[in-house]
């Protein structure tokens, strides 16, 4: 965290170098004022004034900040979290050097896509958690809805796909204090406008962008106001425990469900399985070749062809 904010205060010009040194040496909350500052910017392609305009939500998006570059606005978040920001607020970045998926993979973060994150305070068990990436998924899924996407699909447990190809993941983070969780930070990352050659080479064939199925340039800031007001509605039932909604409306959405798929779970043996469903608690529910049953709660599950 401390690495990010020394990266955004060196890019702004802030301190020479020589102070930038001397800030390495000390608590680096101090200069929250100044990251909030950085923040108040707009850039070339990302409008706060656009986004808030007309933006119908009571809590989600009332605080933003915009940043031209950050390694990860997932950790800008966290930082964020720790110095006074209030609920909803969100942090958006025109482009991203070091943001990282799930399982520590790397995330691509060009210019032209949609890289923000959320500081959510919801007052729920740590059980709870893998509940907010499906509720984050469905809110993707009627945002690119409303924008003329009719397609999109839900990846267990936290991509969006169009026509097999991946446009959005999701990456949320729980920051605890005293075993309660203090904060969410959900970080979502959606290709919007970029020309998919300048990904790596591996990327290229199972990635698509919102301008490529559309056939035409999108409006960054107006799908950006479009996915926060989706994720406030689907908010609002995740604190009301209407989790039950949640998960019926991410099985309308699912890509998953009724594929095969090779499980990869942390310190198991891969195994092929049949997906049935999702549990209430938010894991996968798959059957193994040999008949039994089982609810995968981390991990990935590829989908074989």
């Amino acid at each position: 965290m401390q690495n990010e904010i020394i990266n955004i205060l060196k890019r702004e010009e802030k301190f020479s170098e020589n102070t930038l040194e001397e800030i390495s040496a000390v608590e680096i909350n101090d200069f929250a004022d100044i990251i909030k500052e950085v923040g108040q910017q707009e850039t070339e392609y990302l409008s706060r004034t656009e986004i808030l305009d007309n933006l119908n939500t009571k809590t989600i998006g009332k605080e933003i900040y915009i940043f031209n570059e950050v390694m990860s606005t997932n950790t800008v978040g966290k930082f964020l979290s720790e110095n006074g920001v209030e609920n909803g607020t969100v942090i958006l970045s025109e482009k991203q050097s070091g943001a990282k998926g799930r399982l520590g993979k790397h995330w691509e973060s060009p210019l032209g896509g949609i890289w923000l994150s959320l500081i959510v305070k919801p007052k729920v068990d740590h059980s709870k958690i893998p509940m907010i990436t499906l509720a984050t998924g469905v809110a993707v899924v009627k945002t690119l809805e409303r924008i003329g996407i009719e397609n999109a699909e839900i990846k267990w447990p936290n991509d969006v796909m169009i026509n097999g190809k991946k446009v959005c993941g999701i990456l949320t983070e729980a920051i605890t204090k005293f075993n309660t969780i203090d904060s969410v930070i959900i970080g979502v990352g959606i290709d919007a406008n970029f020309n998919v050659d300048v990904l790596p080479e591996e990327l290229r064939e199972g990635t698509t962008t919102l301008g490529r199925e559309l056939d035409q340039k999108v409006n960054e800031n107006e799908v950006i106001k479009c996915f926060l007001e989706e994720f406030e509605k689907i908010g609002i039932l995740f604190e009301e425990g209407e989790f039950e909604k949640i998960l019926k409306e991410w099985r309308r959405y699912s890509y998953s469900i009724g594929k095969i798929v090779e499980v990869r779970e942390p310190f198991s043996k891969t195994y092929d399985a049949y997906v049935l469903g999702i549990s209430r608690e938010g894991a996968l529910v798959v059957e193994k070749i040999d008949g039994t049953l089982e609810k995968v709660i981390s991990g990935e599950c590829i989908i074989k062809n």
